[in-house]
Formats: structure tokens, sequence, C-alpha cells
């Protein structure tokens, strides 16, 4: 079966056992592969209403048709399944190797239920599947972990695993690989701590078959030096994620001190110029020709990163300015499994409330003492950490400032405002994992773009387009780096399946990928009702920069989406209509 392996890996913890079951190559027709197909076995596996955390909830490592080829740029591995944080379909995905190693051991993925009596480990070489004690390793952090079990089966191999905010099952404990790679949003590492599963530690040794091999490496190779190294993509080499900092502080959306300023004081110590500073290698993942990931070193703390996501919402965020600081939050949450976007953004949070007299959490804005312990006392559950591990829509709900916590669904902001990309706004609204920058991505083309964004405009069909783009790419699995077409997609999927394939095939593809996520949501009882944002951003104008007095006004929110809604083919209430359905095959 070109581009697949036609298998798939079932682990039962609970019975201790494995089964290997052919993947279902209608499914795999209809939704590609990674984020689209780990949904599809989801959505037809997983009962309604289960607790996220029950040992009835399934963990789904999946690659995509691309992983283990010539295909440049293909190497991260999707995570799906219910989000303990939110209540709604998770789906992540993760660099490194282990989705190249997972292929290459004969299985397009692995889906893993049930709950071990103790703490355990996967163990996969190509046939070879052991449910292992991981005992020595319980309590351990993420970097301790995989270093341990590298000893046990070699450094070629490759290791998934969570620190000790999965095992407490932190609702936004992130899954760990080659240090600094992580699954982050939405808590998988506790859906994983949850089965008391430590790790999972993959070897292959096979190949991945292509129909037509010599044509897919000459278009690979196409692609590779016509479409993917070129100005349009080469920032992620020079760069990284940080040059954002400085176009975020220009256009006036770089939260700060928990989304109440869109400019930040203090931004030039965090920009990408004083990340270059301290950067001492480069790296990306298997089969990467951007190699966007940069290695630094700031006082006594070294990590792969700081990302713009951390450097704004952990950083600038929490009032601080000092990027040795940021370096070590970074470091902390990374071994202990956290997601950088959430942590910091509940640290801003109880950074608010503390200064507006809600309650005294004891942290204030800008200090580096307390915020350096934050993470630490997350994983932990003491103290202060038990109260922030909830989460910020929790905190709202306990103790207050709800206008003012910057969630979705649950989902902690990553780092643009709102008031100054409105396009931004719907899309946070709309993502189904609750507020993303990973299903739509439109503060490239307003903030940072040529489109004006402070109008509701063809936001809508923006959005909508964005969306469809990115659940087909990440299906695919490719990285989000590279700026190609759906032409491009479709030419390099062609050649490897060995059949017609077209841009029209892979947008339509990417449609149904996203209505099948938002029936899973419709299922767990979400509606239109879920799909707003915080008054904050509605009410409370930005104070300085380009977005000085600017909000995004609730009624022309609401506007847009309704004509979002519109667009889509779903009634007032989010429903996707029944003419839509039949039109996606969905029904």
């Amino acid at each position: 079966m070109p581009g697949y392996q036609g298998k798939i890996l079932r682990i039962n913890l609970t019975a201790g056992s494995s089964v290997v079951e052919k993947l279902n190559p209608k499914w795999a027709g209809l939704f590609l592969g990674g984020k689209g197909l780990g949904i599809k076995y989801l959505y037809e596996e997983l009962a309604p209403g289960i607790d996220a955390l029950a040992p009835d909830n399934k963990l789904i490592l999946i690659t995509g048709p691309f992983t283990g080829t010539v295909v440049p740029c293909s190497g991260k591995l999707s995570i799906v399944t219910k989000s303990p944080g939110t209540g709604t379909i998770l789906d992540c995905s993760i660099g490194g190797t282990a989705a190249v190693e997972l292929k290459r051991a004969g299985y397009d993925a692995v889906i893993i239920e049930g709950k071990a009596a103790e703490p355990v480990y996967l163990w996969i070489e190509d046939n070879r599947v052991e449910i292992k004690n991981a005992g020595e390793c319980r309590g351990l952090g993420c970097h301790a972990t995989e270093n341990k079990l590298k000893e046990a089966h070699g450094e070629d191999s490759s290791v998934l695993s969570i620190g000790p905010a999965g095992e407490n099952m932190v609702s936004f404990a992130c899954i760990s690989s080659e240090l600094y790679r992580q699954a982050g949003r939405g808590g998988v590492g506790a859906v994983m701590g949850s089965k008391n599963l430590k790790a999972v530690a993959v070897r292959g040794t096979g190949g991945v078959l292509a129909a037509d091999a010599a044509k897919l490496m000459d278009v690979a190779y196409n692609a590779f030096k016509n479409d993917l190294l070129t100005d349009t993509n080469l920032w992620a080499y020079t760069d990284g994620t940080p040059m954002l900092v400085e176009l975020s502080q220009t256009t006036g959306i770089l939260p700060t001190n928990n989304f109440q300023q869109g400019t930040f004081d203090a931004f030039n110590q965090i920009k990408s110029e004083s990340v270059a500073a301290v950067r001492t290698a480069k790296k990306g993942c298997t089969s990467c020709g951007l190699g966007c990931g940069n290695f630094v070193r700031a006082g006594r703390s070294a990590v792969e990163g700081p990302e713009y996501e951390t450097l704004s919402i952990a950083g600038s965020n929490c009032g601080i300015g000092s990027l040795e600081a940021i370096v070590e939050f970074n470091r902390l949450c990374d071994d202990l499994g956290l997601d950088t976007i959430s942590a910091g953004g509940v640290t801003a949070f109880a950074m608010e409330l503390t200064e507006k007299g809600i309650h005294d959490f004891g942290i204030r804005f800008g200090d580096v003492e307390k915020y350096l312990q934050v993470p630490g006392l997350i994983a932990a559950g003491d103290g202060l950490g038990k109260e922030l591990a909830r989460g910020v829509r929790a905190l709202a709900q306990i103790y207050g400032g709800q206008d003012y916590a910057m969630q979705v669904k649950g989902l902690e902001f990553p780092g643009y405002d709102p008031r100054g990309s409105w396009g931004m706004g719907l899309a946070f609204a709309t993502a189904p994992r609750g507020a993303c920058h990973m299903s739509a991505w439109p503060a490239a083309d307003e903030a940072y773009g040529e489109l004006d964004p402070f109008t509701i405009e063809g936001k809508a069909g923006l959005v909508k387009d964005l969306q469809h783009y990115n659940a087909a790419k990440f299906s695919l699995i490719l990285c989000d780096f590279w700026a190609l077409s759906f032409d491009v997609m479709a030419e390099m999927l062609a050649a490897l399946l060995g059949r017609e394939i077209t841009a029209g095939d892979l947008e339509l593809a990417g449609e149904r990928i996203f209505n099948l996520a938002r029936l899973f949501n419709i299922r767990e009882g979400f509606s239109s009702q879920d799909d707003v944002l915080p008054q904050r951003i509605y009410s409370q104008p930005l104070p300085s920069g380009a977005t000085a007095g600017k909000t995004l006004p609730e009624a022309d929110f609401k506007n847009m989406l309704a004509q979002y809604y519109s667009l889509r083919g779903w009634d007032e209430s989010g429903q996707p209509g029944q003419d839509k359905l039949n039109l996606l095959g969905l029904r």
C-alpha cells in the first residue's frame, strides 16, 4: 500500500496485550493520515461523554503518508485524544525522530487504551512489542527518563515521555521527545499519565513503499530546491520564531501583563537578536530542510528554544524581560512536562488577580524569583502550583476575573492579541481545540501582512480557507513553517500513491477533517455558545503602540462569526447542515 504500512498497532494496557490490525484504507483515502485520520479513528471508537482521564479514553500516535520518505519537512508525529483540559477533540504534533521510527517499525499508528496497574513503558522494535515496567522512571523528569531508556534500548531509538506533570495529570501536561520537542497543548501528557504510561520507546528498521520512487524523488527534490529553499521559508533557519517578537511589538499585538497591553517596554531583551546572541547551535527534525530549532545557553540554563510562544506568553505576558529567566522557565517546563503556553498564561492570570486584589496568589508581574518557582510547584501540585494546575478557566470560576481570563473552551491564548488582528479572534474562537494559532494563523495576513487588521471584511472566508489548508497539511504531516501550496502537496502525494491527486481533492479533505472535528465537539456538548472570546477583547482598548485605543467590538465579532457559519454551511448554533455533511461524505 504505497505511502502507508497498512497496519495499526493496538495496545490494551489494562489487559497487558497488543494486537496488529489492518489500516482502514477507505478512511486513509478520505482523511489522509496524521491529524485527520487520528480524529476519524477517535470519533468512531470513543463513546461520547467519557472522562478524558478515564481508561476508556484513547491516545493515538499516528504518522502521515509522507513519513519516512524523501519528502522534506515530513518528520513530525501526530497525537490525538480527547482533551482533559477542555473536553474537546485534541490533536498535537511533535518533532524529532519518533514518527519515522514508528513508520519504519511497520506501523501507521499506535492506538493506546486502558490503564496499566503499575507504571509501564512501551518498547516497540519492528514486530517486537513489549509492555515493560517503568518503576525506575517514576517521578523522573522527561530528560532523565529519555536518557535512561536510550541507555536500555540504544541511542538510535526514539523516546516519547512524560514528566511529573503528566504523572500527576496536570491538565496542560505535555509529551516530550529529544529533550526539547513537545506535543504541548491541551493535556496529552495527562492522558498518558492517566494510563500509567511513562514512555514509548521505538526503533524501526524497515522502509516505506512509494508507487514510483524515482518520480517521488524527482518531485520532492524540485519542491525542496524551488519551493522550500526560498526567502519565504528561510527565516526559519536564520531567526526562527523569535523574529515574531519584533513584529508583534511593532504591530501592537505582543501580549503583555496578561493581555493588558500589546507592547512591552523590555521587548529588546527578548527579541530575535538577543536570542541569536546566545545561540550555540541549530537543529531540525528528521527530513527537515529548514532547521528552525535554536539551541541557546543563557546564564546557567540551556534549552532548544525558546520559541515565540514562550517568549511572549511566558515572557512579556508575565512582565518578564530577562531572557535568562525565560530560558530557565522553558527548561523547567520541558523537563517537568508542561506546556509553556498554558503555564505562562495561568501564571500571568494569577499575577493580575493578585495585583487587582481579587485573590492574593503571592506573585506579581516581573517577579522573577517566584515566576521560576511556578513550573515545579505546578508539576508537583504543591502550594500555589496546586491552584495554577487547574488552568485559567477553572481559576476564574473559583476566584473571579472571568472578563480577563484569556482562554477559549478552556485553552489558554497563544501569543497574538486579537484586538490587533480581528481574524485571529475568529480563529481562536472557532479552532476545535480552543484558543489556538495552529488551526489558522490570519495574523500573518493581517498584523504582519497587507490586510487591514481592524475590519471583519473578508475575514470569515480567510479563516475558513486557512483552517482547511492546515487541516490537510497537518494530516499529510508537513511542517507548519513550509509555506507550500495545495498544488505542490498534491503533486508529491500523487507521486507517492500512484494515482491522480488534485489541489481540490486536498482542500476538500481539509474541509472534511475540520467538520469532523466540529462534529466530535458537538457530540461532547459544544455549540456556538462556546465560540466566544474573553470580554477584555471586546471592551478594553489597548493602551499603546499601533493598536492604541483598539478593541474587537463584540457586535463586529458576532457579525464575523455569523458570516463564518454561513460560509461553512452551518446553522446558527454552529451545527454543520445535512447538505454540507452529504457533500463531505460525513453522513
